[in-house]
């Protein structure tokens, strides 16, 4: 069976706390630090990426504040970040793809652009700097400007439309439970939006062409809340809601109640769980990022929570970010898995586990909850010659 993987490797340099890192990923990857330690920000770089791709650079941007808001802030003034993105194709073609933005007087754009499928002279390939083609496979390549991503472009050529269509297939959530509590206008609903804005067209679509995965959701939801067996969507004038069916004291049968009426706790499991199972054969994310899912929900829910990430990423990548002891609290998750993120004067470090940590964990003397709430979930210690902390390399082939 292949992989869930599709990003591998993950360099990213001056991206807002974060002066440099390179990371490899896991099928799930859980990147575990304390509140301000960072874990959002490795996220929102690649949710960066997506929203450039299948948006514009220009919005992407200006939805986080612009330029100064993206790049690190420090005494330096960095003028540029940059994202390297090492992947791995459904049909099982290795790749990357990188660029680096930069300051111009009349405000940014994009230095230089690499994407590689299969190794540079091995297959389809392009490289520019600052809007101008240097290198690249194809004999004829569309028009691009320094102010956009040329990815976009290229993606209306059948040799980078698998890379383009990946891409922007990744899904990034912090689900809203006063989100989904809202009455919803009937929207599309192959994909779940980001807060959960569309979750009752979701739902909707899913009974209607994956009810194995609908299915699914409602055991684990039942798992996480005992009360409830099931949920629907439900049709109310031109809006749309979600339908519950929870136990009633006294009575047999279960109750219906809308959505309005429902835990915030109940609706934000609820959109966990539908952005782990939704899709379809031909509607998936390519991988699936979470904010601590366990916010607001019971630690006795934990061990449900966290079978349901890893069901999930045996056929889509999972990243979530967390600080709770509970939710890793499994003697089977493996060292590899946890990347450990912390702040040090204001500059994020992600990094592997501590060599100590890795085999407490292997030897099975503690697992990464309980080493959590002893303080003890150290990462790798680095000195300054080290890779870890060199500036991460963003073009070429890969390391």
């Amino acid at each position: 069976m292949r992989s869930s993987i599709f990003l591998k490797r993950v360099s990213l340099r001056n991206y807002k706390s974060i002066a440099s890192c390179d990371v490899r990923l896991s099928p799930l990857t859980y990147l575990v630090g304390a509140n301000g330690s960072g874990k959002s920000n490795f996220l929102d770089a690649l949710h960066l990426v997506r929203d450039a791709l299948s948006g514009s650079l220009d919005n992407a941007m200006n939805e986080r504040g612009g330029l100064s808001e993206v790049r690190r802030r420090s005494r330096g003034h960095p003028t540029h970040f940059g994202i390297r993105l090492e992947f791995e194709l459904p049909t099982g073609e290795p790749g990357h793809y990188a660029f680096t933005v930069g300051a111009v007087p009349s405000g940014y754009e994009v230095q230089r652009e690499e994407c590689c499928i299969g190794g540079i002279g091995k297959g389809p390939f392009f490289e520019l700097e600052r809007g101008r083609i240097i290198k690249s496979s194809e004999t004829a390549f569309p028009a691009v400007t320094a102010d956009r991503l040329a990815l976009v472009s290229a993606s209306g050529l059948s040799a980078f439309r698998p890379v383009y269509d990946a891409l922007i297939a990744m899904g990034f959530y912090n689900l809203n439970p006063k989100v989904i509590r809202e009455l919803q206008k009937p929207q599309d609903g192959r994909l779940l939006k980001p807060s959960g804005e569309n979750i009752s067209s979701v739902i909707g679509h899913l009974a209607r062409t994956n009810p194995t995965s609908k299915q699914v959701i409602e055991d684990y939801l039942h798992a996480v809340v005992p009360m409830v067996h099931g949920v629907e969507r439900e049709t109310v004038g031109p809006m749309e809601s979600l339908s519950f069916k929870q136990d009633m004291a006294g009575d047999k049968n279960p109750w219906r109640f809308l959505a309005q009426n429902m835990s915030d706790g109940t609706l934000r499991a609820l959109g966990i769980l539908t952005a782990l199972f939704q899709g379809n054969s031909d509607h998936s994310p390519s991988l699936i990022g979470i904010e601590e899912p366990e916010t607001a929900l019971h630690p006795a829910a934990s061990a449900a929570l966290r079978e349901a990430l890893e069901r999930a990423s045996e056929r889509t990548q999972v990243i979530v970010t967390s600080h709770s002891p509970d939710l890793l609290d499994d003697m089977k998750i493996e060292p590899e898995s946890l990347l450990v993120v912390a702040a040090e004067e204001g500059v994020t470090r992600i990094v592997p586990l501590g060599k100590g940590s890795r085999e407490v964990m292997r030897q099975h003397l503690c697992s990464a909850g309980e080493l959590l709430r002893l303080n003890q979930l150290n990462p790798d210690p680095v000195s300054p010659d080290t890779p870890a902390l060199k500036q991460a390399e963003l073009f070429g082939e890969p390391r």
